[in-house]
Parts: structure tokens; sequence; C-alpha cells
């Protein structure tokens, strides 16, 4: 993930309501995934392992969101574990076991919570964070994003 990447997924984070999260989460799973493909096919184990690790830990995070007081999240549970069982196979193996089923899994996950977020109208998780606008002024030469924002030391989570 390069520099301009987080940037994209800080702000969209920064917006995001609980639905969106999830969203963003099997995002970031699914841009793991493919960056330890990518690393072994070039022959880069450790960076290969290292993406695999970072999956794992994006999924750890959707396991502990689960509210297990629905049937659902017991289903989801289930597909997780079944893909965290695939993610450290392919740790140990250094390669990736799986890794078509896996993604396809994973992918179909996104998709529908996609449509859930879609009709999520709550507010975003972050309140009183900082707002970003959408602006562009001309430079020399070229074209420059501008974030306008509020009062600084008022940002971020409140208690």
């Amino acid at each position: 993930m390069d520099q301009k990447q987080k940037q994209e997924y800080t702000a969209r984070v920064a917006q995001a309501n609980r639905s969106e999260l999830v969203v963003i989460i099997y995002e970031l799973f699914l841009l793991a995934m493919d960056e330890a493909a990518t690393a072994f096919k070039k022959g880069e184990t450790e960076k290969g392992v290292k993406h695999i690790k970072r999956a794992q830990g994006f999924l750890q995070e959707l396991m502990g969101s689960l509210d297990m007081r629905y049937q659902i999240a017991e289903n989801l549970m289930r597909l997780y574990r079944y893909i965290y069982e695939q993610l450290i196979f392919s740790v140990l193996r250094r390669k990736i076991v799986n890794g078509e089923t896996v993604c396809e899994v994973m992918g179909k996950l996104k998709e529908a919570f996609e449509k859930v977020a879609e009709e999520d109208c709550s507010e975003p998780v972050m309140v009183n964070s900082q707002q970003l606008y959408a602006g562009l002024t001309y430079g020399k030469g070229s074209l420059n994003e501008v974030l306008l924002t509020g009062n600084e030391a008022n940002r971020g989570y409140k208690v």
C-alpha cells in the first residue's frame, strides 16, 4: 500500500459509519492478500508472509466485531475461522494456500456488506473529526488538492 492509498483510507475511516468501516476492513484484507500473492510470485517470501499477517489482523478485527447474539454471527465466525486457518497454512508453507477460495468468500461478503452500508444512514463513528472538503486549486503546471479544516484542537473521539 502506497502513501496515497493510506491517506485515502484514513480519510474514509474518519468519515465512515459502522457499516462502512466493515467494508473498509474487507477491502484492506483483499488488498493485503493481493499484495501477498504478488510478493510470493516475485519470490519475496518474507514480504509475502508479512502481507498474510496483515490480512490475519484484518480478519481478527472482523472476528472480534461480531455480535454473537445473532445466528448470522455464528455463521460468519465459521467462515472467518476457515479463512484464518488457510492464512495460518499460508504462513507455515510460505505460499498462499487456497487463495482463490479465500478471496472469493471475502469478496462476496464485502459485496453483501456494501449493500448494507448503502442502506445504513447512521452517523460516522468518529464524531467531531476533521471535516474534509473537496476542492482543487490550480498551481503552477498542476492541480492541487486543498483541505479546509476547522478547529484542529477539537478532533477525534469525544469522551
